[in-house]
C-alpha cells in the first residue's frame, strides 16, 4: 500500500494550456472510460520489461521473481491502485514523463486535436506522450509513488489534473510503481474486481506479465498471459491453434486455414489468422469491415483498425507489432503509414494463401462456397486488387460441372469469340434452364451462370479479363450472328409461308413479325 509522503512537496505549474489540453485528453481522445486501465496496464507492463533490460547490464535492478501487475479497487475508500515491479522513476523521471504534455509540444498538440475529427487526427502518441492522463477520464485525483530501481529513494507526483502537479518524498518498499486514482463519483464501475477483471480479459490478456486483480482479499490472476502466436509454429499443436481461433472468433468450427507468420526487415509484426471452415451463422448481417485483432507489444489496442479490407473480413485472428506507439490515441491509427504497410502485406499473404490453396479444386470449392460472394465485392469496389480477385473467382457454368475460372473458360472459347458471356439471376436452381441460354448452348457456347446480388455490379466494373470483354447475354444475342446458326428442322418455304400469315393475323398489334434461331426449345411469348 502507497505510504503518506514524509516532508510537505514541491508545486510546479503546469502552462497555461495544459488545464485545456488534459480536456481534450479526456473527452476527444478516448471513445471509451474504459481504455484508462488498458494505458495504465500497458505503462506498467513496459515498466516491467524496461527493468528486465534493464538488469542485463546492472544486477542492482534486477527484477523479483514474482513480477507483476497489481490492480487493487478499494470500494470504501475510493481508489483504484495500479502497481508494478518496473524500473520505477525518479524525482527528474516522474517530473519529465508526467510532464510531457507540458512541454513546449504542447501549443501544437492541442492544435492538431481541435482542427481534425476523429477519423482525420494523426497519431500523436509517440510525439507527446498523453497516455497516463487517460486516468482522468475517470478519476478527479491522480498519485503516483515511484522508486527507481537501483535507488533507495521514493517520490509522490500528485495532481488533479487541472493547473499544477506536486512533487514530494515518499517511502515505497521496493522499486517500481504506484499509480492510485481516486475515483469520480460517476465511475463506481471501475471499483468493481469483476468488471476490472472483464476489462483486463478484453484488452491486456496476453500481456507476458501477471496481471492480478484484489478481490474477496486475495489477488486473483486475470490474465492469460501467453501471447501464442509469439510462439514459433513448431511449438503449437494443432488443438492449441483450434482453440484460440474459437477463442478470438467465436465459432465452434474448425479452421479451413491457418496462417502464422513473423515478418521482419524494414516493417516487423507477427500474424496469427485463421480462415473459418464454414460460413458463420448470420455472417451476412455482421459488420462489414475487418475485426482481425491489432495488438501492439502484446497489448490488444482494437479489432477497428481495418488490418484487412472488407472483402477479406470473414478472415479471424491476431496481428502483433513492435512499430506502432503504444500508448495513447489508439482510435487515430489510421492515419498512420505503418499500419497501411502492415494492412498492405497481411492482405498480400491472405491472396497468396489462397492461391496456394486454389489448387486443391475440391477444398476451395467448399471454401468458395462460404465467402465466394464477399470476395467478389472486392472485384466490384477495390481497384489495386480487382485482378488478383477475378483470378481467384469461381463460377458455375452452363457447360461444365462443378466450378470453372475466368481463364479456364477463356482457354475454352470457341474460335472468333470475342467475349465471355455470362447471365445473371436470383436463383442458381433455375438459372440453367432459362431460355436466354438456349442460342448459346446450341451453339456450343459456354455462358457463366452467375447468381449471387453482387453479380449484378461486378462485371461492368472489371470490364476485361486476360483481354476478353464480360458480356451478359441479355445485351448479346446479336453476337450469335457470328456463329453458325443449328439446323432448324422446318424447312424455309414453311417458315416464310407463316410470318405474313401471323403478321395478318395480328394486324397492328405488331409492327413486325420474323424468325429467329436464338430460341431453340422454347416457344416465343
Amino acid at each position: 500500500m502507497v505510504e503518506q509522503a514524509t516532508s510537505g512537496g514541491e508545486q510546479h505549474e503546469f502552462s497555461a494550456e495544459v488545464g485545456r489540453l488534459l480536456d481534450l485528453v479526456v473527452h476527444a481522445l478516448y471513445s471509451e472510460r474504459e481504455i484508462f486501465l488498458r494505458e495504465l496496464v500497458a505503462n506498467a507492463a513496459d515498466a516491467t520489461d524496461r527493468r528486465r533490460f534493464e538488469a542485463l547490464t546492472d544486477a542492482a535492478r534486477t527484477l523479483p521473481e514474482d513480477a507483476k501487475v497489481r490492480i487493487d479497487p478499494e470500494k470504501d475508500a475510493r481508489r483504484l491502485t495500479i502497481s508494478d515491479d518496473g524500473a520505477g522513476m525518479s524525482k527528474e523521471e516522474l517530473a519529465r514523463n508526467l510532464g510531457t504534455i507540458a512541454r513546449s509540444g504542447t501549443r501544437a498538440f492541442g492544435q492538431e486535436l481541435a482542427k481534425h475529427t476523429p477519423e482525420e487526427r494523426p497519431s500523436l502518441i509517440g510525439q507527446f506522450g498523453v497516455g497516463f492522463y487517460a486516468a482522468f477520464m475517470v478519476a478527479d485525483h491522480v498519485d503516483v509513488v515511484s522508486r527507481r530501481a537501483g535507488s533507495d529513494e521514493a517520490w509522490r507526483w500528485s495532481s488533479d489534473g487541472k493547473g499544477s502537479f506536486t512533487l514530494s518524498p515518499a517511502t515505497r518498499e521496493r522499486p517500481g510503481t504506484d499509480i492510485v486514482l481516486h475515483i469520480k463519483e460517476d465511475a463506481d464501475e471501475f471499483l468493481d474486481a469483476w468488471r476490472l477483471e472483464a476489462i483486463v480479459r478484453k484488452w491486456a490478456d496476453h500481456i507476458a506479465w501477471p496481471i492480478t486483480i484484489r478481490r474477496d482479499g486475495e489477488d486473483k490472476t486475470a490474465n492469460a498471459g501467453t501471447a501464442l502466436w509469439r510462439k514459433p509454429r513448431a511449438e503449437l499443436t494443432e488443438e492449441q491453434l483450434n482453440d484460440f481461433y474459437r477463442h478470438v472468433s467465436h465459432n465452434f468450427d474448425t479452421p479451413w486455414a491457418t496462417l502464422h507468420w513473423h515478418a521482419e526487415g524494414t516493417l516487423e509484426f507477427t500474424a496469427l489468422l485463421f480462415i473459418p471452415g464454414s460460413r458463420p451463422f448470420e455472417f451476412g448481417e455482421q459488420v462489414r469491415d475487418s475485426r482481425v485483432r491489432l495488438h501492439v507489444r502484446r497489448m490488444f489496442i482494437t479489432d477497428e483498425a481495418g488490418l484487412l479490407p472488407s472483402w477479406l473480413r470473414f478472415v479471424q485472428g491476431v496481428v502483433d507489432t513492435e512499430d506502432l506507439p503504444l500508448n495513447v490515441s489508439r482510435e487515430m491509427l489510421q492515419a498512420t503509414p505503418v499500419l497501411a504497410r502492415i494492412r498492405k502485406a497481411v492482405t498480400n499473404r491472405v491472396l497468396n494463401e489462397l492461391r496456394s490453396r486454389a489448387k486443391d479444386a475440391e477444398s476451395y470449392a467448399g471454401f468458395w462456397e462460404n465467402f465466394g460472394p464477399v470476395l467478389k465485392e472486392g472485384i466490384w469496389d477495390d481497384a489495386e486488387y480487382r485482378t488478383d480477385l477475378a483470378g481467384l473467382a469461381r463460377f458455375r457454368s452452363s457447360t461444365q460441372e462443378g466450378l470453372t475460372t475466368l481463364a479456364e473458360y477463356v482457354a475454352r472459347m470457341k474460335d472468333g469469340q470475342e467475349a465471355i458471356y455470362y447471365l445473371t439471376g436470383d436463383n442458381a436452381g433455375t438459372l440453367p434452364a432459362s431460355p436466354q441460354l438456349e442460342g448459346f448452348r446450341a451453339r456450343g457456347i459456354e455462358v457463366l451462370l452467375l447468381s449471387d446480388p453482387v453479380d449484378s455490379f461486378w462485371p461492368d466494373r472489371l470490364g476485361t479479363f486476360e483481354g476478353k470483354e464480360l458480356r451478359g447475354i441479355s445485351q448479346a444475342h446479336a453476337d450469335l450472328d457470328k456463329f453458325e446458326a443449328p439446323q432448324d428442322d422446318a424447312p424455309r418455304a414453311d417458315l416464310d409461308a407463316l410470318l405474313p400469315a401471323l403478321k395478318a393475323a395480328l394486324g397492328e398489334a405488331v409492327s413486325e413479325v420474323r424468325g429467329t434461331n436464338r430460341l431453340v426449345g422454347s416457344a416465343v411469348v
